[in-house]
């Protein structure tokens, strides 16, 4: 870590990477009594009488809410809301730059779930968007469920569903460079947490036939008998061969290996142990479950990682500026797998010629958020 020292010195100086600012200078008593009392009674008015004119008149027709309460916190774990902030502030800050969207932290001072949902339904007034961010599994899917039944507004938790549109994305130019039908490839992926368990269901909903989720207890199958309700629902669309066993196991002639687990987890037996031509995601943060070089010495054809010092760098930041951005835009309220399969194939189609070095855009390629914008909006 000491890589990135400078990275505190950064947030001592800065002390918070956001501001709130104001779109209008306010120099004098006529514009005060506009935007303030007494003139700002007229906006009162007009939203008491048509809620939905918030959206004309408000900063909610741009503004989300980035929500945790500290319980997975990168891959530090559960660190509390106090030491999310950072990550937080971050995470608003790129969707500020990347797509004009103001984000606010909010970090909760509880993890209970009933606790959670009340306090978001509270403040949803406010907000066009809720960002869901490093809760943990399994409540982290309770939260969102019961969130997008009861707002009229989109609830996402992007460690799911953004990390889940890239990993597709990044699967979809993987397979052409390998000459490989990504529908007809066995799939592994090893943690059957937040991110694991979306990756899981939007492979299957685009049509990948055979996929095996490894959690640290083993395959995941009908013969275990200790999955929690979230990880029974991914017993009809995984393993349908019905193995049971462990990582080496699951990974024997696989053709895709995607970890979301833990450090150095993918040795040198296990990659082996992979089909030719093979394709490694290897996704735990901040250090990978196997390195670029000794992914390479042991036969992987395409690589990734989480990293941004190596090429192909698989980061939900790919997406949720973009898909924030075209959910407030076309007031979507409702989030579908086909929006999903959209944005990953639209992310895709910005690599024309794949290649094992470049299989995904940058995060600066200012093409990134008006494809995904337009994915949504079809």
């Amino acid at each position: 870590m000491k890589k990135f020292q400078s990275a505190l010195l950064i947030h001592h100086r800065l002390h918070g990477k956001l501001i709130i600012s104001s779109k209008i200078p306010v120099k004098g008593k006529k514009i005060l009594s506009l935007i303030y009392t007494p003139g700002v009674a007229e906006a009162v008015i007009e939203i008491a009488k048509n809620k939905d004119s918030i959206y004309d008149l408000t900063i909610k027709n741009n503004t989300i809410a980035v929500v945790t309460d500290g319980s997975a916190v990168l891959g530090l774990g559960n660190v509390g809301p106090e030491a999310a902030l950072p990550v937080m502030e971050g995470k608003c800050a790129i969707f500020a730059e990347f797509a004009d969207i103001n984000a606010f932290p909010i970090c909760l001072k509880t993890q209970n779930v009933d606790e959670i949902i009340q306090t978001i339904k509270n403040i949803s007034p406010v907000f066009g968007g809720i960002n869901l961010e490093d809760i943990a599994a399994p409540a982290c899917f309770e939260i969102e469920e019961r969130l997008q039944k009861e707002l009229d507004i989109p609830v996402m938790h992007d460690d799911q569903h953004a990390t889940a549109i890239v990993v597709l994305a990044g699967l979809i130019n993987s397979a052409k460079v390998v000459n490989k039908d990504l529908k007809k490839c066995k799939v592994v992926i090893t943690g059957a947490g937040a991110a694991g368990n979306a990756i899981a269901k939007l492979l299957n909903f685009y049509g990948v036939e055979n996929i095996i989720l490894v959690d640290s207890k083993g395959i995941i199958g009908s013969l275990r008998k200790d999955l929690d309700d979230y990880k029974k629902k991914l017993l009809p669309i995984t393993n349908k061969d019905n193995l049971s066993g462990d990582l080496k196991t699951a990974t024997n002639l696989g053709d895709i290996l995607i970890g979301v687990s833990q450090k150095g987890i993918f040795t040198r037996e296990i990659i082996k142990s992979l089909n030719h031509k093979a394709i490694v995601f290897a996704l735990a943060n901040p250090d990978p479950e196997v390195t670029f070089s000794d992914a390479k010495k042991w036969g992987v054809s395409v690589y990734a990682c989480g990293r941004s010092d190596y090429p192909n760098q698989i980061n939900n930041a790919l997406v949720f500026p973009g898909f924030f951005r075209g959910l407030l835009k076309g007031k979507i309220t409702k989030i579908t797998n086909h929006m999903k399969v959209n944005a990953a194939q639209s992310l895709a189609s910005l690599i024309k010629n794949p290649t094992p070095n470049n299989f995904i855009p940058s995060i600066f390629d200012n093409r990134l958020v008006p494809c995904i914008v337009k994915s949504l909006l079809k």
